[in-house]
Formats: C-alpha cells, structure tokens, sequence
C-alpha cells in the first residue's frame, strides 16, 4: 500500500512540475512577443533614428524636431501569437509633445502595413488622443511618413499594425 501511494505522489509532483515549467516556458514566450522601451526624442534639427525589432520583424522612427528640450518617449513592439500581425507604437505617455516636427517616418520591416494613425495629441488626464487629419501624413505599404505641406509639426503618437509574410508550410 505505501508502494501504491508512493506512486501517486511522484506523479503527482511530476504533474505539478510539467505544468509550472510549461507555465514559465508560456510566461516566457509572451514576453518574446512584446516590448517597451523607453528612448529620447532630441530637438536641434539633426535626423534621428531610433528602432526596435522582434525576430525578424523591425519598427524604426526617423525624425528631425525642433525646440525645447529631450523628451521621453515609448517604442511598444509586438508579434501576435500566430505570427501573422507586427504592431509598432510610438508614443509620447506625457501628452502633448512641445517640439516641433520638421519630419518623421516610421517603417516596419518585413511586413505590409494594414492599420497606420498619427496623433498630434494622446490620451491622458482625461483629455483623448487628437488624430492628425488624413492628409498630414502618407501610409505607404511599409512606411508611415509626413505630408510635406500639409504636415502641421505636431506629432506625439503613432500607431501601425502590419501584416507578416508568414507563410504555412
């Protein structure tokens, strides 16, 4: 009998230990699918570039600004779990930017952009994001650029989601 029960309790702490181990292998494929991170936007008129990839996948912003001082600025990046969609946010948490866009461009790499918006403005302290009007910024098939003309400066979001090319075998 205590052979018997012996038994149940190896597999019963075999079991709990395959499901925590899959549950960190899960925790940790999430994690492979998303990031943040946290980089200066830098006034002074000279073009910057700042990037972030997944795997293959890239979302780059190039800008030039004007005024003011740095200003901290998030990159969220992430792959869906069927790797068909990349999305790529760049964004500014505190609101309203105070430096003047001379140009931007964003691009995500090795995909096809199916969702692109621009805001002068984004959520926060109650106040919702303003979207740029439609003919201030261009989406090409992998890029996101300004409108030159049309183009008001004002920039503190931008959103896209691409479509991979990812093929089943």
């Amino acid at each position: 009998m205590a052979r018997q029960i012996n038994f149940w309790a190896i597999n019963l702490v075999s079991f709990f230990a395959f499901v925590f181990i899959s549950a960190l292998h899960l925790a940790s494929a999430a994690t492979d699918r998303t990031k943040t991170v946290e980089f200066n936007v830098k006034p002074g008129g000279v073009v910057h570039t700042f990037a972030e990839s997944i795997r293959e996948f890239e979302c780059s912003f190039t800008y030039a600004s004007q005024g003011g001082t740095n200003e901290q600025w998030l990159m969220s990046v992430g792959l869906s779990d069927d790797d068909r969609l990349f999305s790529c946010s760049v964004w500014r948490p505190q609101g309203k930017s105070y430096l003047f866009f001379t140009q931007f461009k964003a691009e995500l790499k090795k995909t096809k952009i199916e969702y692109a918006s621009a805001y002068s403005q984004t959520a926060v302290g109650g106040q919702g994001d303003v979207a740029l009007k439609p003919e201030e910024f261009t989406v090409g098939d992998s890029t996101v650029t300004h409108t030159d003309g049309k183009f008001r400066a004002e920039l503190s979001k931008l959103t896209m989601v691409g479509r991979t090319q990812h093929d089943e075998l």
